[in-house]
């Protein structure tokens, strides 16, 4: 062959790499810092952050200290010489299951009095495990060098300022916010604001709402029960969904109210036996006023109201 292939799948987009200290001690803390931060890079905007089409890659670096604690557990108080990094990893899940095979792969080798590999691994998703892919250099080895096309950038205080304006309210800032401004719960306010699009729905749907006198706490749990596709559903549109549901839950509480009556009247004995004392008969009478109910009719609230009027 006479040519060459270029692969310019990636050419122009900018590749943002974040390094932590290490920090981590489980699966667990790793997990939870990389969902919050995939929520920080797609409320700024920055990327979809969606891992299923390769925008967002998970790569930890895993080595663990022979130095234990009281408790016999391995620690990373002092770092030890190596580190094994597990490359390309698509999901939360197997950013987990690939942390904790390898804990238990290295301690193994610790526990043998030998040093684990300084190597990079792959994750091996139908094996639930990691392999050996290649030997991993010094940094030296790496050949790092500054680039020269790139001068050192320092940015001015007035500058800083001026980014620091723009950044957009953050999901930790706004979960406060919805707990204070909206009267809602933990529960409510961790679902809402996970994702920007749905925090700018609700507070959009709540924006229209206040016109009907629908409460805020009405429309989070339309949202979070009934879970409408906010790309097909405007928020007025939602509201108005809320609007007619209330309205139906009356009719249905009207029609309630006449099937009980009716049921009395027709079963007298089994609302004398209930009165003296006989209260599985309200089994009996509960499923006569069902069968008197349309049936797409709400049922919510059937025994209190029998209940009720029965006393």
């Amino acid at each position: 062959q006479n040519f060459s292939l270029i692969d310019f799948n990636r050419s122009g987009v900018p590749l943002v790499e974040v390094v932590t200290e290490p920090d981590f001690e489980t699966a667990e803390q790793v997990t939870e810092y990389l969902q919050k931060l995939q929520q920080i890079v797609r409320y700024l905007d920055v990327s979809n952050a969606d891992m299923e089409k390769g925008d967002m890659r998970l790569e930890p670096n895993i080595s663990l200290s022979s130095i234990t604690t009281d408790k016999g557990q391995l620690t990373t108080d002092n770092l030890p010489k190596y580190k094994v990094e597990v490359k390309n990893i698509n999901s939360f899940r197997f950013v987990a299951r690939a942390i904790d095979e390898e804990i238990k792969r290295q301690t193994e080798i610790l526990d043998r009095g030998e040093t684990p590999e300084q190597e990079t691994r792959g994750w091996d998703e139908k094996k639930n495990t990691t392999v050996s892919q290649r030997s991993k250099e010094e940094a030296h080895d790496y050949r790092y060098f500054p680039e020269p096309d790139i001068p050192p950038i320092v940015f001015s205080d007035t500058q800083i300022t001026e980014i620091r304006r723009q950044i957009p309210e953050m999901p930790d800032d706004r979960r406060k916010r919805f707990l204070k401004e909206y009267s809602l719960t933990e529960y409510d306010v961790e679902i809402l604001a996970r994702d920007v699009s749905t925090a700018n729905y609700f507070e959009q749907a709540v924006r229209d709402g206040k016109k009907h006198n629908v409460a805020p706490k009405q429309i989070a749990n339309y949202i979070i029960n009934k879970k409408p596709d906010v790309r097909k559903t405007v928020p007025a549109e939602l509201v108005e969904l809320i609007l007619s549901t209330q309205q139906t839950t009356k009719a249905d509480s009207e029609e309630l109210k006449k099937a009980i009556e009716q049921v009395f009247l027709e079963n007298p004995r089994a609302v004398e036996d209930y009165k003296a004392g006989k209260t599985q008969v309200l089994g009996f009478i509960i499923g006569k006023v069902r069968a008197l109910l349309p049936p797409n009719s709400s049922s919510e609230g059937i025994r209190e109201l029998v209940e009720q009027t029965l006393k």
